[in-house]
């Protein structure tokens, strides 16, 4: 059930299919059970709290005033969010030539729902839509990318029942 989990939740731009990735190699340990948490440092901590909190619902765990940052959760993944130390060197992330987090792709459960939040979201004016919902390849699977307002790049991804 796990791999079956795991591979459902992969990006689906790595087109990895079950067999490629159905068992542990031989004479290696499974160490990882999955993802805890996902730290995204921001340039405007306010900002990105405010959409992950008011438009995605994610509700506040808590928050750090002295590091600063602040712990979100939607009951299925919990987010960390730090705000970037030295704003005036900050370096924004370039996804074809820094090494880091290319994105963030969160599930979305259905087609209808996906277009329901592409309509959410171009309502923001702190958002920037990269793409509306379009198919993945020759789909079934519908996917649409944004940046949240530091400049994180959040990919919305909905698969066919």
């Amino acid at each position: 059930m796990f791999k079956k989990t795991l591979l459902l939740s992969l990006s689906p731009l790595l087109l990895l299919s079950a067999s490629a990735i159905a068992d542990t190699p031989k004479g290696v340990k499974n160490w990882v059970g999955g993802v805890d948490h996902l730290g995204l440092t921001v340039s405007n901590l306010d900002a990105s709290k405010a959409f992950f909190a008011d438009v995605l619902g994610f509700k506040v765990l808590g928050s750090n005033p002295s590091y600063p940052a602040y712990f979100l959760s939607n009951d299925k993944i919990t987010i960390t969010l730090w705000r970037v130390k030295n704003d005036e060197k900050r370096v924004e992330f370039n996804r074809a030539e820094n090494v880091g987090l290319h994105h963030l792709a969160l599930s979305v459960e259905s087609f209808e729902k996906l277009a329901q939040l592409h309509d959410h979201l171009k309502t923001q004016n702190n958002i920037k839509i990269e793409f509306a919902p379009e198919n993945l390849g020759k789909g079934p699977t519908q996917h649409m990318m944004i940046r949240e307002p530091s400049g994180n790049r959040i990919e919305f991804i909905a698969r066919s029942n």
